[in-house]
């Protein structure tokens, strides 16, 4: 699966997976004094909150951090999109710059989706960075089916 984009993406397994392996990851970190393990590491992370959010942000950037991952916090109100740029040019711009996966949670329904179709390579969706839905208004917020 490349991107988690509505509820209905993942497949009985997939949930199975995903569960599966949270767990492998809080055992593996239970015993540890650094909360670290390197499973992404030389990976960067970028969530785009254009909704105020505590626990799915923080939740986000928690675990990108503890699987040491580069973890980097976009704000509708810190960046560019204050000044009007679009939630497109943005997606572009953070393609650019090497992120391998893009979290966002915006109050337009279909967000995620249109940011999946925008940050696609040649129109290859494999290309690209990861796009998770972490809630889009009154649509979807797949993270917390």
């Amino acid at each position: 699966m490349k991107h988690l984009l509505a509820a209905a993406d993942l497949g009985r397994d997939d949930a199975t997976a995903i569960l599966d392996n949270a767990d492998r990851f809080r055992e593996a970190l239970l015993g540890r004094e650094v909360k670290k393990l390197p499973t992404l590491r030389g990976r960067t992370i970028i969530t785009m909150f254009y909704e105020n959010s505590t626990r799915t942000r923080v939740s986000f950037e928690v675990a990108g951090k503890w699987m040491s991952a580069d973890v980097i916090n976009v704000s509708a109100s810190g960046s560019s999109v204050a000044k009007g740029e679009s939630l497109r040019d943005t997606a572009l711009t953070l393609r650019a710059a090497g992120a391998d996966a893009l979290i966002v949670r915006h109050p337009a329904s279909g967000a995620a989706q249109q940011l999946a179709a925008w940050t696609a390579v040649d129109d290859d969706p494999s290309a690209g960075p990861t796009i998770i839905n972490a809630g889009d208004g009154t649509h979807e917020h797949p993270t917390q089916a």
